[in-house]
């Protein structure tokens, strides 16, 4: 069964014939927001039977879209906090690619400005290590860029998706090795992407990262993770009740081999890996539970079928 990534945008009105359909197919809810009188889920279904969820559609007045970023996680790398780095091209890039379905936390750099003092700390490093992708968005000086990325890349084992202001054919010359994607003529400026050209750009955005993120599933698909990581999530939210009691909207991220789970890691670590999936096997046997950088929550990643000998 092949799962697509959807988003579906619906009235309140019946949307939950909706959500039952998407269990009975076999698919998951990732995301679920109500707005004022709007309910918009973000979704992985079953590719052969998205004509039924289109027919429900209709019927409650919806629409279905594919979403080629659900079920991802994204850091967006500013060179700095400052104004003239944030917020207009690093925000409104992020907002971009939410649209497209990607989780995305924003990472402005301590020490990144600058030709001459730009760096990560292991701290970031570590950070970044933790999503799927990043975009490091640079300034518009070529040659600040080929200063500064060699830096900038150094243990970093994501794939790397590189911004910045010369054209995309100069920043693909810089580079020896090369980063996994490249966009140029997207560098620092001072407005909100509002023209025609500049979403423009911005689509050419969400159509590199998924390019370099198909790139990464067909690498996992060598070697199959043990379960899924939207089966890993709805295990957590029904075996794990004290993940209700979690403020944010998505307690629990998924990622394209894991999830993110904000429970702080000393308490409930164990808690989680002794929660039984199927049978006799529990998460501890297939998911390798480590503490996330990221505000002690629970970093969660699905081992590979030739390491457990187990798919679910």
């Amino acid at each position: 069964m092949t799962l697509v990534s959807v988003t579906c945008k619906m009235g309140v009105y019946r949307h939950d014939e909706f959500l039952d359909l998407i269990d009975d197919l076999g698919g998951y809810i990732i995301q679920k927001q109500a707005i004022a009188q709007e309910v918009v889920l973000q979704a992985l279904v079953p590719k052969e039977d998205i004509a039924q969820l289109r027919v429900l559609s209709r019927v409650v007045a919806g629409e279905i879209q594919y979403s080629p970023l659900v079920g991802t996680e994204i850091a967006v790398v500013s060179m700095s906090l400052d104004i003239h780095h944030l917020p207009h091209a690093s925000c409104d890039m992020g907002e971009y690619l939410r649209k497209s379905g990607a989780k995305t936390n924003m990472i402005g750099l301590a020490r990144g400005f600058g030709k001459r003092i730009g760096l990560l700390s292991a701290e970031e490093r570590d950070i970044i290590n933790e999503h799927d992708l990043v975009i490091f968005l640079f300034g518009n000086f070529e040659t600040c860029i080929k200063y500064k990325i060699e830096t900038f890349r150094r243990g970093i084992f994501v794939p790397i998706v590189l911004c910045g202001g010369p054209k995309t054919e100069v920043l693909r010359d810089l580079f020896t090795p090369p980063v996994d994607g490249y966009l140029g003529n997207i560098g620092r400026f001072m407005h909100r992407t509002q023209e025609k050209d500049e979403i423009a750009k911005l689509d050419e955005l969400i159509a590199e990262v998924s390019r370099v993120l198909d790139e990464k599933r067909t690498r996992l698909a060598r070697d199959p993770l043990s379960m899924s990581p939207a089966r890993l999530m709805d295990v957590i939210l029904d075996e794990v009740p004290e993940i209700h009691n979690v403020l944010s909207p998505i307690p629990v991220v998924v990622q394209m081999d894991g999830v993110r789970i904000k429970l702080p890691y000393e308490k409930y670590h164990d808690v989680i890996s002794a929660v039984v999936i199927e049978g006799e096997i529990t998460i501890g046997d297939v998911v390798r539970l480590t503490p996330s950088k990221m505000q002690d929550y629970i970093l969660a990643k699905i081992l590979p079928m030739s390491e457990t000998g187990i798919m679910i």
